[in-house]
């Protein structure tokens, strides 16, 4: 599943490709939505946002398109009415004079006003957004009694706790930090947590920026010069199960948690006590 880089590099696609333009026409696949096509239609986008895993495409009327990608929605930005030759199912389409930003295969799409915006049972029970919050707003999660007694290989996939962490972000964020997925909040120290909240911030900023990439950055680089595939150079610990530790040599462990994959270096992330 997308999570909160690649949605926010979605939107960046978006935004240059639609935002402040004439819709010249708005397709939707669904039904129930199709009313909106009109009342979308001439309307100017005025904004696209981000909230977590979540878009927003923000129009001049005060409407706004929402949409969740879940595990298979993709955009895709084209030349006007130019579509690519894909077995994916078309769902939305925003058309203006100039581009076709398409979206495909996700089932989560629905047209909001602004009192629905705020009542939405998704968008407002959200945590701050990792990538437009600072790591203070993080920190403050984790101290909070809310929070403080669930383990972290769970907590960090709850969006109302922080938005945009999904499961790569989880097992990288934990790594980076020195942390064993089994801890809690109530298990660290307050330096602990302010590592915890500042590198939550700085893996998911590093992988907006590089294309998501979470691995040191130079490591990554000679990596990539050697021949080695993408998946072989862009995680420190996910997806790197039974593999050497890029730190210390030890073993990964790959463990299931919140019924998700999670990687860990038992070295390099040890349980207190």
């Amino acid at each position: 599943m997308p999570e909160g880089p690649e949605i926010r590099i979605a939107a960046d696609h978006l935004d240059r490709a639609v935002r402040t333009s004439v819709a010249t026409e708005v397709f939707f696949a669904f039904p129930h939505l199709k009313p909106y096509e009109s009342q979308l239609r001439g309307c100017r986008i005025a904004a696209v946002e981000t909230r977590g895993k979540a878009l927003l495409i923000r129009f001049d009327n005060e409407l706004s398109i929402y949409s969740h990608n879940q595990l298979y929605g993709r955009w895709v930005i084209r030349k006007a009415y130019d579509y690519p030759a894909t077995n994916r199912q078309l769902r939305l389409a925003i058309h203006n004079a100039r581009r076709s930003a398409l979206l495909y295969s996700a089932s989560d799409i629905e047209v909001l006003d602004r009192g629905q915006l705020a009542s939405h049972p998704f968008l407002s029970t959200l945590g701050p957004d990792v990538l437009s919050n600072g790591s203070e707003r993080v920190l403050d999660q984790l101290r909070s009694k809310k929070h403080r007694r669930r383990r972290f290989s769970s907590l960090l996939l709850d969006q109302r706790f922080v938005a945009g962490i999904g499961n790569y972000l989880r097992s990288e964020i934990l790594f980076v930090a020195g942390l064993h997925p089994w801890l809690r909040p109530m298990d660290c120290s307050t330096d602990e947590l302010r590592v915890l909240a500042d590198v939550a911030v700085a893996v998911a900023w590093q992988s907006y920026r590089h294309d998501g990439v979470t691995n040191d950055l130079e490591g990554s680089r000679i990596l990539k010069a050697q021949g080695h595939t993408r998946n072989q150079y862009r995680h420190w610990v996910f997806g790197r199960g039974h593999q050497p530790c890029r730190r210390c040599g030890t073993s990964i462990v790959e463990d299931t948690a919140a019924s998700r994959r999670i990687f860990f270096c038992p070295e390099c992330q040890p349980g207190h006590g």
